[in-house]
């Protein structure tokens, strides 16, 4: 199905798939298979059989199934899996706001909308560009490892800063997060890459957050505690902005 169109009509052809497991696992689900086999041939149960669900467990983490992305220019979709854990008013950091040693501009210091999205180890830990464009900023930060769904880990954790602006100068900037469990982020892109809205960017291993920054004059289309899902998931739309509600049942 990957770069199949499909629309509201009915065109195309869409079926279920095992989702695929990125490079980046099978390494690790590769090591932990071996040592299960190992046990299991020294008959050490009571060790292979946890070691084959570890196994299976790894593999899951690192899924990377595919998703069918909104081709809509005024669509903001989300960078990851996962829930809203905090929808708040705050000043872009300085990595993202400041214009660069080129002279290229930020986000600006002004109060914008940011959207975290909490990703558990259950999620899906590939992220996505929430716009199409060009790669204007790729800065890493390195940090402490607190809970992810603590606000203050926007500023202390480990994290990366990507800022995508396209052509007609929208700018879209997010923070991948390493949290409690996480411990390494994974860039697949550079600065100066061209991407597309949906493109995978990188990855958290194990648990983690994404922040990100609407452009000014444009509200939240999701609502806290949601669950959303990266690459297909509309945030918001560009310039727009409405009241939502919604009822946990």
């Amino acid at each position: 199905m990957s770069g199949d169109i499909l629309d509201n009509k009915g065109s195309g052809d869409a079926g279920w798939q095992w989702p695929a497991i990125h490079p980046e696992g099978r390494k690790y689900g590769l090591v932990v298979a071996a040592f299960s086999l190992v046990a299991a041939l020294l008959a050490w149960e009571t060790i292979a059989w946890p070691l084959g669900f570890l196994t299976l467990g790894v593999l899951a983490f690192f899924r990377d199934p595919e998703r069918i992305v909104p081709q809509d220019e005024n669509a903001i979709v989300s960078p990851a899996d996962g829930h809203v854990s905090l929808i708040s008013q705050v000043a872009p950091p300085l990595e993202l706001s400041m214009s660069d040693a080129a002279g290229n501009p930020g986000l600006g210091e002004g109060p914008v909308t940011r959207i975290s999205i909490f990703m558990s180890v259950f999620d899906v830990h590939i992220n996505r560009t929430p716009i199409g464009g060009i790669v204007t900023r790729l800065i890493y930060v390195p940090g402490k490892f607190l809970n992810a769904d603590l606000d203050k880990a926007s500023e202390e954790n480990e994290r990366q800063h990507i800022l995508v602006s396209r052509p007609d100068g929208l700018q879209v900037g997010f923070t991948q997060i390493a949290g409690l469990v996480a411990r390494r982020i994974v860039p697949f892109v550079k600065q100066g890459d061209l991407v597309a809205v949906g493109q995978r960017v990188g990855l958290i291993r194990f648990g983690s957050r994404v922040d990100v920054y609407l452009p000014a004059g444009t509200e939240p289309g999701v609502i806290l505690g949601q669950k959303i899902v990266a690459g297909e998931t509309v945030l918001a739309r560009v310039g727009e902005g409405k009241l939502i509600e919604g009822f946990a049942q």
